[in-house]
């Protein structure tokens, strides 16, 4: 027995390093994360979403409240500070590595695949960097891989108590953002799989699951009853509009594949594709639960996005929640490839591909987050997503000076990202008001009043926002005064022009009616 002792002991050696070492790199780009957490400032969606954690309501008009109360949970430790902002999303990040690791492992017992399957995330830039940014997709990354992890066990333990923890985590999901949605179709097939369909349908937990979503999606219901249904109106507006009804477009197609390839990875993406489309075969020709939750949750909303594309553009967040869920299907793919007698040297080549695809794909993240940490350099221009959204020091210093010269004691914006960051550089020390689309704002506190009415302001726009001939501004009858435009810069390159006027002779309405040209909102489509 001595040779077979010797080789399980090498073996268990050979685990343990392997496992050391990805600990040790999880570690270190866990590191790499939280230093581009607290060294970028905020993006204007994440400025935003800081204003919203600072309010008590129910619901937004963008989105459900799960975005605002990441952020206040890590602002509660860490203050109003980048780092707080974004803490969550660290968080978040690594709670989603441990569930899609345990999710593996109940399927395959195999080490290789759970860690081929977290060093993939950590190889997307989707998740390898830009889970530090916060958005409404952080958290659902979480609750939606949280909700297959308990379908996972369920179907693995056969123990319908896993309905119910399913249902919990579908319904934080829902409270994160909408897009859960097009997670139905998966959680249909899962349950009416042939193999067990019978069992499900007669049960009661899978209905008991449904109430328990439902349940706890019933706040961003409450808010819409009382608010005339704003966010689901908002948000449909996309979801229900067809295709036909706009112009189809190869470019906005164009821009969402090449999304996909640089945001999941130019080599990860064919190789996750690959394994999702064969784990799609292999469930639906067998009845396999597993394979067909996995490979559905990716090819529906991926067929979705990609039929939308031609249209429309798709925000570079919005694919999300899929990918963990296609890395699971990729890494469980590999392993069952050699139990099902595929051939030594696709099977060896499929090991390679997924090898090549994190190697490159995680030295691509270090290389951008060195780029934007510590390059002086804009290699992008005006299109830069990070640069694009950097830079407001400038405007903030010009404003802060013409406080000073003007006398004024208040802000007013027409733009809900404008405010948003400027409210983020000045927090309480003077009230900034977005004087339009005052329906993004409905339950939110109001600023001191006393410090607005009859006395001056300032508005900051970009250009050309403060073109009188906008038919906003026949609904604002302040008096303005041209002070001066400010540029914002970013490395060098000039990303936008603001305007900074003096205001006066009007005090805004907080809450105008629902039919004032100052209440609406711009609609997505």
């Amino acid at each position: 027995m001595a040779p077979h002792d010797s080789f399980r002991d090498k073996a268990a050696n050979r685990d343990v390093r392997l496992w050391l070492g990805v600990i040790v790199l999880i570690a270190a780009m866990t590191v790499m994360r939280g230093l581009y957490a607290g060294l970028l400032d905020l993006r204007t969606d994440e400025a935003y979403y800081w204003t919203w954690s600072r309010e008590s309501v129910l619901s937004f008009l963008d989105h459900p409240p799960m975005v605002a109360w990441f952020v206040r949970l890590g602002t509660a430790i860490f203050g109003d500070t980048s780092f707080g902002a974004r803490f969550a999303g660290l968080l978040a990040m690594l709670a989603t590595q441990i569930l899609l690791a345990d999710m593996v492992w109940r399927v395959t017992r195999d080490a290789r695949a759970v860690v081929t399957a977290v060093l993939m995330m950590e190889a997307s830039l989707y998740f390898g960097l830009l889970m530090t940014k916060i958005s409404p997709d952080v958290p659902q990354v979480l609750f939606v891989t949280a909700m297959v992890w308990a379908l996972v066990r369920l179907a693995v333990s056969g123990d319908g108590r896993w309905w119910l923890a399913a249902g919990a985590f579908a319904g934080l999901a829902a409270l994160s953002k909408f897009t859960i949605a097009l997670l139905i179709p998966a959680v249909l097939v899962f349950a009416l799989a042939p193999r067990w369909r019978g069992q499900w349908l007669r049960s009661p937990y899978p209905y008991a699951a449904a109430v328990i979503a439902l349940l706890l999606f019933m706040p961003v219901v409450v808010w819409n009853v009382q608010h005339d249904w704003a966010s689901f109106r908002f948000q449909a507006v996309r979801a229900t509009s067809a295709t036909s009804e706009h112009t189809w477009s190869f470019r906005t197609f164009g821009e969402f594949i090449g999304l996909q390839f640089g945001l999941v990875g130019f080599v990860l993406l064919p190789v996750v594709l690959t394994g999702v489309g064969l784990t799609a075969r292999r469930g639906f020709r067998r009845g396999d639960a597993i394979a067909m939750l996995l490979s559905t949750a990716v090819i529906v909303p991926l067929s979705y996005f990609l039929w939308k594309s031609f249209s429309l553009r798709i925000g570079d967040t919005w694919p999300t929640l899929i990918w963990p869920l296609g890395f699971a299907a990729a890494a469980i793919n590999l392993v069952t490839l050699r139990q099902e007698g595929w051939s030594a040297s696709f099977v060896a080549m499929s090991f390679r591909w997924a090898r090549i695809a994190i190697v490159s794909g995680i030295a691509f993240v270090v290389v951008v987050c060195v780029y934007y940490l510590a390059l002086p350099y804009n290699f992008i221009g005006r299109t830069d997503p990070v640069g694009g959204e950097a830079g407001y020091e400038a405007v903030v210093a010009r404003v802060e000076a013409e406080l000073q010269k003007t006398g004024a004691t208040w802000i007013a914006t027409t733009d809900y990202r404008t405010c948003a960051m400027l409210r983020w550089f000045f927090k309480t020390r003077v009230p900034v008001v977005q004087i339009n689309e005052r329906g993004r704002y409905q339950g939110f506190r109001a600023p001191d009043i006393s410090l607005i009415a009859g006395h001056v302001g300032l508005y900051v726009g970009r250009e050309p926002e403060n073109n009188p001939a906008i038919a906003l501004w026949a609904s604002v009858p302040a008096k303005r005064e041209p002070l001066e435009s400010v540029d914002r810069v970013w490395r060098g390159v000039v990303m936008d022009t603001y305007a900074i006027e003096k205001f006066t002779g009007w005090t805004p309405d907080l809450s105008p009616p629902r039919d004032s040209p100052l209440f609406g909102w711009r609609w997505l489509a």
